[in-house]
């Protein structure tokens, strides 16, 4: 029995070696980034979860469900859908709402570390180049209000925990253009998230069992 545990922790937290087989065409991609993911000005840039504890002061929600699907090896293909919605801190006995949506598809592609002589900084981690676009709105109540396309690119680094979890860190530069009484909004942020990686064949075979 100790055996097994011990074998369930070191598979869990990922000591043993990373084969990189969950980067190759046919897979999938599931996971989420913490945050909207969508430029605004209450944000600064900086996707989080804030939860105010004290009376008044305020909180920040966001999640970014994302699916992505390997065209080939290294290279994926996906869609993002943005939710956020914050309150701000009480000031004067007053808040401001802001909601945030979207709907986007994005392309990632893995670099290869012998392409870029990272071999040793990348053996448990892979980094790779992410772009994004599609529509979304920032709407603040009694502030600034975008309603229109959003697109967003930067680098980022997925550290595996195991053959089939990745926790990830990207930098963007986030843009929103379009109608309301801010026409544009951009800054550069900094998104966190976690990814699943699951193989064709099991995913054919998860299919498999419901049919």
């Amino acid at each position: 029995m100790k055996t097994i545990l011990l074998l369930s922790t070191l598979f869990i937290f990922g000591f043993g070696a990373i084969s990189y087989a969950q980067l190759e065409e046919g897979n999938l991609m599931l996971g989420t980034d913490i945050g909207s993911g969508i430029t605004n000005t209450t944000s600064n840039g900086l996707f989080s979860l804030d939860f105010g504890l004290n009376d008044g002061a305020g909180y920040d929600l966001g999640l970014s469900p994302k699916a992505g699907y390997f065209l080939n090896d290294n290279l994926v293909l996906g869609a993002i859908v943005n939710l956020g919605y914050s309150k701000s801190p009480r000031s004067a006995g007053q808040s401001t709402e802001t909601f945030v949506y979207g709907v986007q598809a994005f392309t990632r592609f893995y670099i290869r570390p012998g392409e870029a002589n990272l071999e040793e900084l990348v053996r448990t981690g892979r980094f790779f180049l992410e772009n994004n676009a599609g529509v979304a709105g920032v709407n603040v109540t009694g502030g600034s209000t975008t309603n229109g396309f959003t697109f967003g690119f930067g680098p980022g680094y997925s550290w595996f925990l195991n053959s089939y979890i990745a926790l990830e860190a990207i930098v963007k530069y986030n843009g929103l253009v379009g109608g309301g009484n801010t026409d544009f909004q951009n800054s550069i942020g900094l998104n966190l998230g976690i990814q699943i990686f699951i193989p064709r064949a099991e995913a054919r075979e998860r299919v498999e069992q419901f049919e």
